[in-house]
C-alpha cells in the first residue's frame, strides 16, 4: 500500500534489488593536474647521479674584466658578465695577423645531484583483493591511489625541497620583488627581463595567476588564453601561466578563495639543450610500475596481509643560474570594483 491507495505495479525501490549500480572508482580531492610534471622535460640518469659540469668561473660575476685590456700568459684572462674565462677570438681582422691561442676551462669538482627519493609500505587484505574484485580491481585501486599521492609529493619536493627545490634553486641576483604588493604587468615584464633566453613557462598558486588576471582587467589587457595539453593557460607575452598549489600562499596550499596571503611567481627556461630545468629520474629499474617508480612485492604476513614496496626516484637540476627566476611577496588578496 502507497498510504491509501493499493500497490498497481512493483515498487522501485524492491526493483532496484535485481539491477546492477554502476559503481565509479575512488574519488580523492588532493590530486591536482601536477602541471610541472608534464612541462618538464626528464633526463634519465645512471647509477642515481646526474653531474653538473660547468665552465670554471674566473672573476667575480658582477665586475667582468674589462674586453680591452691586455694579459700576460698564464693568467686567468677576461672574464664575461657571468664571471666565466672569455674565448679568445678575434674579429673584423684583414691580412694575417697572429690568431689567439684560447681553451675553455671547467669546474674541477662539478656538483653532483643524486636522486632523491618517496617511499611508502602498501598493506591490503589478500580478502578483500581475492573476493571484492568486480567491478573494479581492489589492488589496481589502491596502486592508483597511493601513486596519486606520491605524484603529489613528488611535485611538492620539485617546487620546495631545501636540497633541490625550485624556491630554493634561484641565485640572488634572478629573485626579484612585487613594486606594490599584487602581481602586475610590468612586475612579470621584469621577470621576462631577468630569464630572456626561450622561457618556458611560468609557475603560480592558482590565486596568483587570479590576481595577476585582476590587474590586468584592471589595466584594460586582458591576456590571451591557449589550449595546451586539452586545458586552457593564462598567458602573458607568449609565456604560459600554469596552475600548481605546490607553491604556498602564507605557508598554504589550499587557501580561501576570497582569503589574502603572499605567495611566489617562478619562471624558467627548460630542457638540457637549452641550459635550462631539467627533472632527473631512472626509468627501467627493477619491478617498474611507470617510468622511476617501482613496485615490489613485500611477502604475505601472518594476518594475511600482502605488503607492497612503492619507491619512487626523482630530482631537478638548474643548469644554470639565469634559466630560473622568481617574483617574490605577490600579494593575492587584491580586489577592484569596476564601474
Amino acid at each position: 500500500m502507497y498510504g491509501n491507495f493499493a500497490q498497481c505495479s512493483l515498487n522501485p525501490t524492491v526493483a532496484r534489488q535485481l539491477s546492477d549500480a554502476t559503481i565509479s572508482v575512488p574519488m580523492m580531492e588532493a590530486v591536482t593536474p601536477r602541471w610541472l610534471l608534464t612541462f618538464l622535460p626528464w633526463i634519465p640518469v645512471k647509477a642515481g647521479i646526474y653531474r653538473l659540469n660547468k665552465v670554471k668561473k674566473c672573476c667575480n660575476e658582477y665586475n667582468p674584466t674589462p674586453f680591452h685590456k691586455e694579459y700576460a700568459l698564464g693568467s686567468p684572462g677576461p672574464c664575461n658578465e657571468y664571471g666565466e674565462k672569455m674565448v679568445n677570438l678575434i674579429s673584423g681582422h684583414s691580412g694575417e695577423p697572429d690568431l689567439p691561442e684560447t681553451f675553455p676551462d671547467y669546474t674541477e669538482k662539478p656538483r653532483e645531484f643524486a636522486l632523491s627519493l618517496i617511499q611508502t609500505i602498501l598493506k591490503i587484505n589478500t580478502q578483500v583483493s581475492d573476493i571484492y574484485n568486480t567491478p573494479h580491481n581492489q589492488l589496481h585501486e589502491q596502486m592508483r591511489l597511493t601513486v596519486e599521492a606520491i605524484l603529489e609529493q613528488q611535485e611538492w619536493e620539485l617546487v620546495n625541497n631545501r636540497e633541490f627545490g625550485l624556491v630554493n634553486s634561484v641565485a640572488p641576483e634572478m629573485r626579484l620583488s612585487t613594486r606594490k604588493g599584487a602581481p602586475t604587468p610590468d612586475d612579470l615584464d621584469a621577470l621576462l627581463a631577468h630569464v630572456w633566453k626561450k622561457p618556458a613557462f611560468f609557475l603560480a598558486h592558482p590565486q596568483a595567476i587570479a590576481a595577476f588576471g585582476r590587474e590586468c582587467t584592471r589595466r584594460g589587457v586582458p591576456p590571451v588564453t591557449v589550449n595546451l595539453h586539452g586545458s586552457p593557460f593564462m598567458t602573458w607575452r607568449g609565456v604560459p601561466l600554469l596552475p600548481s598549489d605546490k607553491l604556498l600562499v602564507s605557508n598554504h596550499a589550499k587557501t580561501d578563495l576570497c582569503g589574502s596571503g603572499t605567495t611566489k611567481i617562478l619562471l624558467m627556461r627548460v630542457g638540457e639543450p637549452e641550459q635550462g630545468v631539467v627533472g632527473l629520474h631512472q626509468p627501467g629499474i627493477p619491478d617498474e610500475f611507470r617510468p622511476s617508480l617501482s613496485v615490489k612485492f613485500g611477502g604475505i604476513d601472518f594476518k594475511g596481509i600482502a605488503h607492497y614496496v612503492m619507491s619512487l626516484y626523482f630530482s631537478l637540476a638548474v643548469l644554470t643560474n639565469d634559466s630560473l627566476g622568481m617574483l617574490e611577496n605577490v600579494e593575492v588578496g587584491s580586489y577592484y570594483d569596476y564601474v
